[in-house]
């Protein structure tokens, strides 16, 4: 095994998060020989995707398994799902996540119930410089049985942002009266169409947000309207128009995507979604039976329930102790952030990245996955297998490995995610300068563009396409 930059090779690098791309990385690391260990703060792998269990990912089984744990499976005898199927979120986690996390290599070094709250260097502060390279991580846990402290030579941090949604008020800050009328709102992709059925049934619903985890709530809400009388939906954006959540439709590359974009307009034009646009969210006010939700130009609905999709942001207060240099506006790493912005990209005109791009001024830490981005909307799930991938090669010593990246997206038909931008010409992009005309590598081994974010079961069929950006 290689000691890579530290020169601690006794140590294990250590990896926070069993999900999709917290798992992938162990996969790497296990084909390296790589010691390591996995911190999971759920009683399972894929605690989080479970979470949202009951919807359908865009993308078919081919494009959801990381490269090095299908060759990790596969030589367990593993035989992966129909390869042109959508998985759920349940099938996800029953059908790969829990075979992985079960093979030997990765089980041994799994850790269960092991919520991470705290990471430094041993004996050593964010002030002090001396000597900080050559002490070890430190990574305080908080477990069922108390706290532990561990140390790595290497921190992969893929905890992801799914416990850290963002506020509804449109300034950034909980809306007035947000944290009082919190008994009235959920958080994003509720199981409209099955357990949480009786909350929505037969109630007016606000659905706030823009993204796909809005238009899938959106869809599932119409649905149950025709089933239970006296249901209704209203939807609250703040841009001036709907483009970016409707996006491509017919011009989208991703015809399961592009689906989602044109059902959501028909309702919206059908009048079975009410629409209200330029709604930031000012306060909201509980009378205890309703709530009156009111924007900063003095508009204001009232409502049964309300539907949180305003997307997610990561929370960096656990590495508040080691030294790391976030763009100040999308609390990515600054290299990344240029590459990512959501007010120039959209999914598929993301370049590839990775170790280089990832780095921060404190050696050997590492947020991939969803926390990388910050709170850009254009991540997908193959950008992750490939972060991981190429940091892992470098934490080898591979560092030709770690800096050839390779990746290629399709387009989502909307050239930028800013809802403005996305208005007059449709907001379609056309076909996109492939990435290898850019001078970037194309083509990912496996793992290619699945979708974090997914859509309804009973609202799409199996017909293909594959990715979707998660906001």
């Amino acid at each position: 095994m290689s000691v890579g930059a530290h020169g601690l090779g006794g140590l294990p690098v250590m990896v926070l998060g069993a999900g999709p791309v917290g798992l992938a990385a162990a996969a790497h690391l296990a084909e390296r020989g790589v010691d390591f260990v996995v911190l999971e703060s759920g009683d399972e792998a894929g605690a989080a995707v479970r979470e949202w269990g009951q919807v359908r990912v865009f993308s078919p089984w081919r494009f959801n398994v990381d490269a090095a744990a299908r060759r990790l499976l596969e030589a367990d005898g593993w035989q992966g799902p129909d390869p042109d199927g959508l998985p759920t979120g349940h099938g996800l986690v029953d059908d790969y996540l829990a075979p992985l996390a079960k093979l030997p290599q990765i089980a041994s070094a799994l850790r269960l119930g092991h919520r991470a709250t705290g990471i430094s260097r041993l004996g050593v502060d964010r002030v002090r410089t001396s000597g900080r390279e050559s002490a070890p991580f430190l990574v305080r846990a908080h477990t069922s049985e108390g706290v532990v402290q561990l140390r790595a030579r290497a921190v992969i941090d893929a905890t992801g942002t799914w416990r850290s949604p963002n506020v509804l008020g449109s300034s950034g800050l909980p809306a007035l009266g947000e944290s009082e009328a919190a008994a009235f709102v959920a958080a994003a992709l509720p199981d409209v169409l099955g357990a949480d059925r009786e909350t929505f049934a037969g109630k007016r619903t606000l659905v706030v947000g823009a993204g796909h985890s809005a238009a899938n709530t959106l869809l599932a809400l119409a649905q149950l309207a025709d089933q239970e009388p006296g249901t209704a939906v209203v939807w609250a954006i703040r841009g001036a128009g709907a483009q970016r959540t409707y996006g491509g439709e017919e011009a989208d590359a991703l015809p399961a995507r592009g689906a989602l974009g044109s059902r959501l307009h028909a309702l919206v034009d059908s009048g079975r979604v009410e629409l209200l646009t330029g709604f930031g969210i000012d306060s909201l006010e509980a009378d205890g039976e309703r709530v009156s939700v009111t924007a900063v130009d003095g508009r204001s609905v009232a409502v049964d329930r309300i539907v949180s999709a305003t997307g997610f942001r990561p929370d960096h207060s656990i590495a508040s102790e080691l030294r790391l240099d976030l763009d100040p506006v999308l609390e990515s790493t600054r290299a990344l952030a240029a590459l990512i912005d959501p007010n120039e990209h959209s999914c598929g005109t993301v370049p590839p990245h990775g170790e280089a791009e990832l780095k921060h001024p404190e050696p050997g830490y590492y947020a991939v996955g969803m926390k990388s981005y910050g709170r850009a909307p254009t991540f997908l799930m193959a950008i992750g297998y490939e972060q991981v991938r190429s940091v892992v090669a470098f934490l080898d010593g591979d560092v030709q490995a770690a800096r050839e990246v390779r990746l290629e997206l399709p387009e989502t038909g909307v050239c930028k995610s800013d809802p403005e931008s996305s208005l007059g010409a449709g907001g379609c992009c056309g076909t996109p300068e492939p990435v290898a005309a850019r001078g970037l590598a194309t083509g990912i081994a496996g793992g290619l563009l699945a979708a974090p974010l997914p859509l309804p079961l009973p609202l799409i069929e199996a017909s293909g396409g594959s990715g979707c950006c998660d906001s």
